[in-house]
């Protein structure tokens, strides 16, 4: 029987970290990410740090225009915060029992603490992933667990039982990025492109803009091939999109300029609440933002999605892994989508994926890490990395390569973050 963990002290800070541009998606701009960071102290005095990078964009999108970005951010923060005092009271075995304890307490102060009495329940779940990240570590060591393995509760196991040799890496592409970049970016390995669509303005002027934002990318690399075959595309329009007739015009342009048998899915087209079946789009749909529970996941899989993403990096590791199971079960494949997360967080995502089954048509796992291209300071935060430099850190011609030792190591997920413990002491 596993032993009942009493966490006795928290505290957080955060960190923010400025954007190259403005990094565009869901209609709005993001020119900063915060790094949120939660300490927790069990009975027994063991301690662990969870990071997490706060996206109030993506979180709730309403709520992010509504607001200056640093109040944003800090209502987040302020969230993360009082999460961490409620764990105090709540003695658990594992992460994922104590998530779903402490998720309907954060709700039901989620408004007077936002001051949004119907915040989307995706910005209280990226408030939690730092705290549901530090309680996975402290789990490991209150039961001296040596690595992410040991670490997945045996009911999960089967769903998380791959040993992928190599991750695709999606590479994002946003409303602004120069299509030079993408050239590129496929001229260096890259063969799985995912476009932003969902562009900002009425539907029409948004589907003007996508439309003509993917005959231009797909013009300038159509012709170009890259060690892993030809160019991929997947599309992500954050829920943007109303009515399923405006994406079938988008789908029939893609068509008629050559494109669509190189997609391999569109991610989140329509908004929660569209609910009408999907199953004639012709096309592999994939979910994320509107599934924050199984029931959600059951759902949209009835509907006509098929295949869903992890985002245990935005909406934490102990939901990713039940979602994951579901799948598992139902035979639907999975893929692992960034929150332009730090470094360190890109592991604790890799972790997951890397274990995923193969996704259909590329034959190795599949995730989007974006950080490199969009944070002012990648360089130095990836030397705040525990395994800054090992050879799984980079992706090398649009994959990353993990070998016995990535495995070995978990990513580094387990070693000690100097660089965030010394954040408290300057806090």
């Amino acid at each position: 029987m596993l032993p009942v963990i009493q966490v006795q002290h928290t505290a957080a800070v955060a960190e923010r970290e400025p954007l190259i541009r403005p990094f565009g998606f869901k209609g709005n701009y993001l020119t900063e990410l915060w790094q949120a960071v939660s300490r927790i102290t069990s009975s027994n005095g063991h301690s662990a740090i969870g990071l997490a990078t706060q996206s109030v964009l993506y979180g709730d999108a309403d709520f992010f225009a509504a607001h200056s970005e640093q109040a944003g951010n800090e209502k987040m923060f302020s969230l993360t915060k009082e999460a961490l005092l409620m764990m105090k009271q709540m003695p658990f075995t594992t992460p994922i029992s104590l998530l779903e304890e402490l998720l309907p307490f954060v709700m039901a102060n989620s408004g007077y603490v936002t001051g949004k009495p119907d915040i989307h329940i995706n910005f209280i779940l990226n408030s939690l992933v730092s705290a549901d990240n530090a309680a996975w570590l402290l789990y490991a060591r209150e039961n001296s667990l040596q690595n992410f393995d040991e670490m997945i509760p045996a009911p999960y196991r089967e769903a998380l039982r791959h040993r992928n040799d190599r991750i695709a890496v999606m590479f994002q592409v946003s409303y602004n990025m120069p299509v030079e970049d993408v050239v590129n970016a496929v001229k260096a390995g890259y063969f799985v492109i995912k476009i932003k669509t969902g562009y900002p303005g009425t539907q029409e002027e948004m589907l003007a803009f996508d439309s003509a934002r993917l005959t231009e990318i797909h013009e300038a690399v159509k012709d170009l091939h890259t060690p892993h075959g030809p160019v991929r595309y997947t599309m992500d329009a954050n829920g943007r999109y109303e009515a399923k007739d405006t994406l079938l015009r988008y789908l029939d342009h893609a068509l008629a300029i050559g494109a669509f048998d190189r997609i391999l899915l569109y991610e989140e087209p329509f908004r929660e609440e569209f609910t009408a079946p999907v199953h004639d789009i012709g096309l592999r749909l994939a979910v994320d933002e509107s599934v924050h529970s199984e029931a959600d996941a059951l759902q949209r899989l009835d509907q006509g999605y098929t295949a869903l993403v992890l985002k245990g990096i935005a909406k934490t590791l102990s939901l990713s892994m039940r979602i994951a199971k579901l799948a598992a079960e139902r035979g639907v494949p999975c893929m692992c989508s960034d929150l332009t997360v730090n470094p360190v967080l890109v592991d604790w995502h890799k972790n997951l994926a890397a274990r995923l089954s193969p996704f259909p048509g590329i034959g190795m796992g599949m995730m989007e890490t974006n950080g490199d291209m969009n944070y002012t300071r990648w360089a130095a935060m990836k030397q705040q990395h525990p395994a800054a430099g090992s050879s799984w850190t980079d992706a090398e011609q649009g994959v990353f390569h993990l070998g016995p030792d990535f495995y070995a190591q978990s990513g580094g997920i387990l070693s000690p973050l100097p660089h965030y413990e010394a954040l408290f002491k300057q806090s």
